[in-house]
């Protein structure tokens, strides 16, 4: 299929998409193989509240590009894990602060040798040069993305 003369291959936002599936299904996998009972989704998540804990439920929304439902669905699902919790805000009660609880916080701890023995399976046979390469490319692809993002943001 081409685009402007240019074949589709040329691109890389269906190289990018694809690998992402491909990283998707590895790390579930390679999770699920080691009996750690989350998603990559969860990993995140728990990530987000260990680096800056009793996070207003509306900003973890904003922060992991979520709607307000799909937010409630995954906190919900991660309260029944009991991964995290839900505390009305001192402040505010209409605000509900979300915590990551300790079984969360071994649950992260047990599946980080995991995630870094996958992401090594994943970057086997790459260079120091071919990583620095890429992380390159992607933090100018970012930057792109992150430019015309603002732009948006400014104009309303």
């Amino acid at each position: 299929m081409k685009s402007n003369g240019r074949d589709l291959d040329y691109y890389l936002m269906p190289w990018l998409g694809k690998t992402m599936k491909y990283i998707d299904y590895f790390m579930a996998d390679g999770l699920r193989d080691h009996d750690i009972d989350l998603t990559k989704t969860q990993m995140i998540m728990l990530f987000r509240l260990k680096m800056a804990d009793g996070q207003p439920q509306n900003n973890l929304a904003y922060i992991t590009n979520r709607d307000k439902a799909s937010l409630a669905r995954l906190l919900t699902t991660m309260e029944n894990k009991n991964l995290v919790a839900r505390i009305p805000s001192k402040e505010d009660g209409r605000v509900n602060l979300i915590y990551i609880t300790k079984h969360g916080e071994e649950m992260m701890e047990n599946a980080k040798p995991i995630l870094v023995k996958l992401m090594d399976e994943m970057q086997a046979g790459l260079s120091r040069e071919d990583i620095e390469t890429v992380t390159k490319v992607l933090k100018k692809i970012q930057e792109n993305i992150k430019t015309e993002e603002l732009v948006a943001l400014e104009t309303k």
